[in-house]
């Protein structure tokens, strides 16, 4: 753990309860005395925290200090078809990891329809993923509900796709289909719309295409 998100990070004073509580006190076993470093995850701060004192349900922490530790990032916004929800969790501390700033979601004519995301645990996915790969701020999420209204929004994408440039680089908003591509509708919408591919003539599903465009953009 390279830190713990509590919203309460910035105060002279926070209360950890809870699940951070039983994670801290109950599993990690930290004691009386110790320094543990706390984001929120919403501004740039990195705060130091000492642990006063440990209770039976809750514990007091005290600020110490705290730094300006921004980690600078290259911004690359991926637009996701929908696929299967429990197959886009398992992808997402990956995402995560590699640096993905935001993640569209958009019900293609393929997605199927009933696949909701609980945005909630969503969240929870990605605070502890940033608590374990250091990342300090939540990436951002939103949904469309068809393409037609992706496009009314975003009008700089790239559409990964076969027969697509291979030869490219700096993408900062690209597209990438759910499983069986995009339906022959869809593909007349994206006519305008420049396509690049990737070095691979395998079928990728869709998941996997999405962590390859994201490592050769991020890293």
């Amino acid at each position: 753990m390279q830190f713990l998100y509590e919203t309460q990070a910035g105060k002279s004073e926070i209360s950890i309860v809870g699940e951070n509580y039983r994670y801290l006190f109950k599993v990690r076993r930290f004691a009386e005395g110790q320094i543990l470093y706390v984001r929120n995850l919403q501004d740039e701060f990195l705060y130091r925290y000492k642990i006063n004192s440990i209770g039976k349900k809750d514990a007091k922490m005290e600020l110490i200090d705290f730094s300006k530790n921004k980690k600078e990032s290259k911004f690359f916004h991926l637009i996701w078809c929908m696929i299967d929800t429990k197959i886009v969790e398992k992808t997402l501390p990956m995402l995560n990891q590699l640096g993905v700033s935001k993640i569209s979601f958009v019900y293609c004519e393929r997605s199927q329809k009933n696949f909701k995301l609980d945005m909630k645990r969503v969240e929870k996915i990605l605070i502890n993923s940033s608590q374990q790969c250091g990342r300090d701020n939540l990436m951002q999420l939103e949904i469309f509900k068809d393409l037609q209204q992706l496009l009314e929004r975003y009008s700089d994408i790239y559409v990964l796709d076969f027969g697509g440039k291979k030869e490219w680089s700096d993408r900062s908003r690209v597209l990438v289909g759910c499983e069986g591509g995009f339906s022959e509708n869809e593909r007349k919408q994206l006519q305008k719309y420049n396509k690049i591919g990737l070095n691979n003539d395998l079928i990728l599903k869709s998941e996997t295409a999405t962590v390859a465009i994201a490592s050769k953009l991020l890293i």
